[in-house]
Protein backbone atom coordinates (compact mmCIF):
# COMPACT_ATOMS: atom_id res chain seq x y z
CA UNK A 1 0.00 0.00 0.00
CA UNK A 2 2.90 2.36 0.64
CA UNK A 3 4.03 1.66 -3.07
CA UNK A 4 0.15 2.63 -4.47
CA UNK A 5 -0.38 5.58 -2.47
CA UNK A 6 2.53 6.78 -1.35
CA UNK A 7 1.83 7.21 2.19
CA UNK A 8 3.10 6.54 5.05
CA UNK A 9 3.66 2.83 7.34
CA UNK A 10 0.98 3.71 9.48
CA UNK A 11 -1.61 4.44 7.29
CA UNK A 12 -0.59 1.98 4.80
CA UNK A 13 -0.84 -0.57 7.10
CA UNK A 14 -4.17 0.51 8.35
CA UNK A 15 -5.57 0.40 4.65
CA UNK A 16 -4.34 -3.06 4.01
CA UNK A 17 -5.54 -4.05 7.10
CA UNK A 18 -9.04 -2.97 6.18
CA UNK A 19 -8.49 -4.13 2.96
CA UNK A 20 -8.17 -7.52 4.12
CA UNK A 21 -10.69 -7.74 6.30
CA UNK A 22 -13.43 -6.74 4.21
CA UNK A 23 -11.69 -10.19 2.12
CA UNK A 24 -12.05 -12.17 4.86
CA UNK A 25 -13.31 -15.16 3.49
CA UNK A 26 -10.78 -15.27 0.43
CA UNK A 27 -8.21 -14.64 2.96
CA UNK A 28 -8.85 -17.74 5.17
CA UNK A 29 -9.24 -19.21 1.85
CA UNK A 30 -6.11 -18.41 0.23
CA UNK A 31 -4.21 -18.57 3.75
CA UNK A 32 -5.14 -21.72 4.83
CA UNK A 33 -4.37 -23.76 0.76
CA UNK A 34 -1.10 -21.89 0.77
CA UNK A 35 0.01 -22.79 4.77
CA UNK A 36 -1.16 -26.60 3.79
CA UNK A 37 1.28 -26.39 0.55
CA UNK A 38 4.30 -24.84 1.89
CA UNK A 39 3.83 -27.32 4.92
CA UNK A 40 3.81 -30.02 2.28
CA UNK A 41 6.34 -28.75 0.26
CA UNK A 42 8.81 -28.37 3.21
CA UNK A 43 8.14 -32.01 4.56
CA UNK A 44 8.87 -33.36 1.34
CA UNK A 45 12.28 -31.33 1.42
CA UNK A 46 13.05 -32.82 4.85
CA UNK A 47 12.22 -36.25 3.96
CA UNK A 48 13.94 -36.41 0.35
CA UNK A 49 17.08 -34.71 2.55
CA UNK A 50 16.65 -37.19 5.52
CA UNK A 51 16.42 -39.86 3.21
CA UNK A 52 19.20 -39.33 1.52
CA UNK A 53 21.70 -38.91 4.13
CA UNK A 54 20.17 -41.99 6.07
CA UNK A 55 21.32 -44.25 2.61
CA UNK A 56 24.51 -41.87 2.80
CA UNK A 57 25.71 -42.25 5.87
CA UNK A 58 24.68 -46.25 6.28
CA UNK A 59 27.05 -47.07 3.29
CA UNK A 60 24.27 -48.19 1.23
CA UNK A 61 25.85 -46.31 -1.96
CA UNK A 62 28.94 -48.04 -3.05
CA UNK A 63 30.69 -45.19 -4.79
CA UNK A 64 30.69 -42.80 -1.63
CA UNK A 65 31.91 -45.22 0.78
CA UNK A 66 35.18 -43.69 0.95
CA UNK A 67 33.59 -40.54 2.34
CA UNK A 68 31.46 -42.00 4.60
CA UNK A 69 32.97 -41.56 7.84
CA UNK A 70 33.52 -44.10 10.41
CA UNK A 71 30.54 -43.45 13.13
CA UNK A 72 29.05 -45.96 16.06
CA UNK A 73 25.61 -43.82 15.66
CA UNK A 74 25.05 -42.54 12.30
CA UNK A 75 21.32 -41.46 13.22
CA UNK A 76 22.68 -38.16 15.27
CA UNK A 77 23.90 -36.48 11.79
CA UNK A 78 21.01 -37.57 10.21
CA UNK A 79 18.83 -36.12 12.95
CA UNK A 80 20.33 -33.00 13.06
CA UNK A 81 20.34 -32.72 9.36
CA UNK A 82 16.68 -32.92 9.08
CA UNK A 83 16.65 -30.30 11.75
CA UNK A 84 18.58 -27.90 9.71
CA UNK A 85 17.33 -29.45 6.09
CA UNK A 86 13.82 -27.96 8.24
CA UNK A 87 14.49 -24.87 9.26
CA UNK A 88 16.43 -24.00 6.49
CA UNK A 89 13.42 -24.83 4.16
CA UNK A 90 10.85 -23.18 6.43
CA UNK A 91 13.00 -19.76 5.89
CA UNK A 92 13.52 -20.69 2.15
CA UNK A 93 9.54 -21.04 1.72
CA UNK A 94 8.89 -18.08 3.94
CA UNK A 95 10.10 -15.85 0.88
CA UNK A 96 7.63 -17.86 -1.45
CA UNK A 97 4.88 -17.09 1.39
CA UNK A 98 5.19 -13.40 1.62
CA UNK A 99 5.36 -13.11 -2.31
CA UNK A 100 1.83 -15.09 -2.11
CA UNK A 101 0.91 -12.30 0.25
CA UNK A 102 1.78 -9.23 -0.94
CA UNK A 103 0.31 -10.57 -4.95
CA UNK A 104 -2.87 -11.50 -2.84
CA UNK A 105 -2.92 -8.31 -1.68
CA UNK A 106 -2.08 -6.55 -4.92
CA UNK A 107 -4.94 -8.34 -6.46
CA UNK A 108 -7.81 -7.57 -3.84
CA UNK A 109 -6.57 -4.02 -4.33
CA UNK A 110 -7.44 -4.12 -7.81
CA UNK A 111 -10.40 -5.91 -7.64
CA UNK A 112 -11.66 -3.57 -5.40
CA UNK A 113 -10.92 -0.03 -7.16
CA UNK A 114 -11.97 -2.00 -10.97
CA UNK A 115 -14.59 -3.01 -11.85
CA UNK A 116 -13.54 -4.68 -15.19
CA UNK A 117 -15.54 -1.98 -17.79
CA UNK A 118 -13.15 -0.37 -20.65
CA UNK A 119 -13.34 2.81 -17.92
CA UNK A 120 -11.65 0.69 -15.09
CA UNK A 121 -10.28 -2.49 -16.54
CA UNK A 122 -8.96 -5.19 -14.12
CA UNK A 123 -4.80 -4.87 -14.45
CA UNK A 124 -4.07 -8.57 -13.15
CA UNK A 125 -3.20 -11.09 -15.50
CA UNK A 126 -5.60 -13.19 -17.59
CA UNK A 127 -4.59 -16.50 -15.60
CA UNK A 128 -5.67 -14.95 -12.28
CA UNK A 129 -8.56 -13.58 -13.53
CA UNK A 130 -9.67 -16.42 -14.34
CA UNK A 131 -8.77 -17.78 -11.21
CA UNK A 132 -10.93 -15.64 -9.27
CA UNK A 133 -13.80 -15.35 -11.61
CA UNK A 134 -13.16 -12.05 -12.67
CA UNK A 135 -12.91 -10.93 -16.55
CA UNK A 136 -12.55 -7.80 -18.15
CA UNK A 137 -16.28 -6.45 -19.92
CA UNK A 138 -14.63 -5.32 -23.26
CA UNK A 139 -12.34 -7.31 -25.55
CA UNK A 140 -8.33 -7.06 -25.71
Amino acid sequence: MIAIYGRNFCFSAMDAFFLLFRNAARVLVINGITAFLLFAAKLAVTAAMGFLSFIFFSGQIPFTSKYVPDLNYYFVPIIIIIIATFVIATIFFDVYDMAIDTIFLCVLEDMERHDGSPEKPYFMSKSMQSILGQKNKFKD
